[in-house]
């Protein structure tokens, strides 16, 4: 039976077991995020007795309008391992278990649209408001400063524009910046070489603008973990970011520890 199983071959040529697995996995893999444009599961294991042994060549995702956590879009999302290997009887039964946790290439992109989008998220906005920085309170009479409206810019050589509005007790004062895009520890994103951007301020704000922004910069440096878009199961760590356009592509690792149970 087992063998009529992995020798099983549809019309075109595709191994029945191969499509199996690619089922499972594609809808444990879509449970990951709260919606999904599309997401697309391909597993290879020739020839297909291996799947007896539980192990796979490699295994590939790839998924496009991905929600991570009701608050942050993903534009695309892919990664692929070298061999794999896997409980075959899991498999019988709609799951998959992994006999042991192996690591993928990734890459994930975000646009310009999807991350002033993050901004707004609940998480985000709690940490923007009723700022008590000492910096910050000087200029408030003592009163926590929050920061709204914001809106970044995706420009070439990893930099950004951000423009935002700060909420003073009696005033609302425009912010404008930019910055350089950095990866740290693998993991958080750090805004370097923040720069005060006069033009878009009224000249009789500017000075008081630049502290708010300097300030501003520096709660943005310790704010964007991507431990946040980390999966249940998987771990993503990123080497390098690059922007392209009103893109933000991320390029590093993924830890698959287990796939969600569907």
């Amino acid at each position: 039976m087992l063998n009529g199983f992995t020798n099983l071959k549809n019309a075109s040529g595709a191994d029945f077991g191969e499509r199996m697995l690619n089922k499972v996995a594609s809808e444990s893999i879509r449970h990951l995020f709260s919606k999904s444009e599309s997401v697309e599961v391909s597993i290879r294991c020739s020839p297909s007795s291996k799947l007896l042994q539980g192990s796979l060549d490699s295994f590939k995702m790839g998924g496009r309008g991905l929600l991570i956590r009701h608050d942050f879009w993903v534009e695309e999302m892919r990664f692929e391992t070298d061999a794999v290997a896997i409980d075959f009887g899991s498999v019988l039964s709609g799951k998959i278990r992994l006999k042991q946790p192996t690591q993928a290439i990734a890459q994930v992109t975000l646009t310009e649209a999807g991350i002033n989008e993050a901004f707004k998220s609940e998480l985000v906005v709690k940490r923007l408001q009723n700022v008590t920085e000492p910096a910050l309170m000087n200029l408030s009479g003592g009163e926590p400063v929050s920061f709204s409206d914001i809106a970044l810019k995706l420009m070439p050589n990893n930099r950004i524009q951000i423009f935002a509005e700060a909420l003073l007790p009696n005033n609302t004062i425009p912010v404008s910046m930019t910055a350089t895009l950095e990866i740290e520890r693998r993991r958080r994103v750090a805004f370097q070489n923040p720069q005060f951007e006069p033009d878009a301020v009224p000249e009789d704000l500017r000075g008081i603008s630049e502290v708010l922004t300097m300030a501003f910069a520096e709660i943005l440096d310790n704010m964007v973990d991507l431990d946040r878009f980390n999966l249940d199961g998987i771990l993503l760590r990123i080497n390098r970011l690059e922007t392209q356009g009103e893109q933000l592509i991320f390029s590093g690792y993924a830890q698959i520890d287990r796939f969600p149970d569907v």
